[in-house]
């Protein structure tokens, strides 16, 4: 249960969070008082601030009068005090353009996306490819190779390709597999593989019809099992701070893929809107993270997942409000992608 703050207290918890993020020192009632004027006294201020850290909202560093905001202090910041405005225009704009002069390749777009999370919320970022729930085949090919050897072509509707060479009893001509091919993607585009099996699972099918099904199927079930693809961009926003400066290596362990796919792997997002995690239990190599996650796509259908990372001491109004409207963006890319 949260412990109730007077507004006194949540004003100046919520300064020292505000000041300690833009400046990484502890912040002192001298400053509380001389910089934001709120016609409090210096005592005032220093007794509301140990009450702060006996409720475990601060803590100060070795004997210095400052004081720092704990775990516990950023977490009720986030779901109480902090303001997470739109984007400013300018930034959308400048968002918007650099979509609209990248091509209409979604590898593209996933690359864009982690670019611009990384450099707008200046920290390290991590861009899921969106993968559907299940998949759905969007059209299949089927080439003829030499004599009996067919090229089974199966592109997925979240762009996956698979391909797998098929040996059939008798040699088939290319025009007999261009027919095949066009009935097939006719009764088969847009259904998932459980839908393909319930609609021919029983049909009476033709020899190289039925290779085509039992190939189809194992590749899309391929396509089901596969990882996406993380982007990743900005770990040197992270080095830069100085909470990590002296401990570069176990940040870089932190960050490297494994840990970071595990991390993608732990995460347990909401269909809608941004979840923050702030800190929480050290890693082994004692670097303390801020996350800031959203999904994008269509829920239930095809989605990914959008993240940034830094110090405790992230400004987690700016990585929200960018997280949040690069979400957005990238939901009406792929809704347009795959027609929904």
């Amino acid at each position: 249960m949260t412990d109730a703050l007077t507004e006194r207290q949540r004003t100046i918890l919520g300064i020292i969070v505000r000041a300690y993020i833009k400046s990484a020192a502890p912040i002192s009632s001298k400053v509380i008082v001389e910089d934001f004027g709120l016609g409090w006294s210096a005592a005032t201020v220093r007794n509301e601030m140990a009450a702060l850290e006996e409720l475990g909202y601060l803590t100060h560093p070795h004997t210095s009068a400052g004081r720092l905001p704990t775990i516990k202090g950023y977490r009720y910041f986030v779901e109480n005090l902090m303001e997470a405005p739109e984007l400013p225009l300018d930034d959308q704009r400048r968002i918007q353009h650099q979509f609209h002069q990248a091509s209409q390749e979604l590898e593209e777009w996933l690359r864009l996306s982690a670019a611009v999370l990384a450099h707008t919320a200046h920290a390290v970022s991590l861009v899921t490819a969106p993968k559907a729930s299940e998949g759905r085949l969007r059209h299949i090919e089927l080439i003829s190779i030499r004599d009996a050897l067919v090229l089974l072509i199966v592109v997925m509707q979240d762009g996956q390709v698979k391909q797998q060479m098929i040996t059939v009893e008798m040699p088939t001509t290319q025009e007999e597999l261009s027919r095949v091919s066009n009935r097939l993607n006719a009764t088969l585009a847009g259904l998932t593989r459980g839908e393909i099996t319930s609609r021919l699972g029983h049909a009476n099918l033709s020899q190289i019809e039925g290779y085509t099904l039992e190939h189809l199927l194992f590749l899309m079930r391929e396509a089901d099992q596969r990882r996406g693809e993380v982007y990743k961009e900005g770990v040197s926003n992270v080095l830069t701070a100085p909470e990590f400066a002296d401990r570069a290596q176990s940040v870089l362990r932190a960050l490297d893929d494994s840990a970071l796919e595990a991390l993608l792997a732990e995460l347990r997002l909401p269909p809608r809107g941004v979840q923050v995690i702030v800190g929480g239990e050290a890693n082994a190599d004692g670097a303390e993270m801020g996350v800031v996650a959203a999904r994008y796509g269509e829920p239930d259908e095809v989605e990914g997942v959008l993240t940034v990372l830094g110090p405790v001491r992230m400004p987690y109004d700016r990585a929200v409000s960018t997280v949040r409207y690069v979400a957005q963006l990238m939901s009406t890319l792929v809704r347009e992608m795959y027609g929904y």
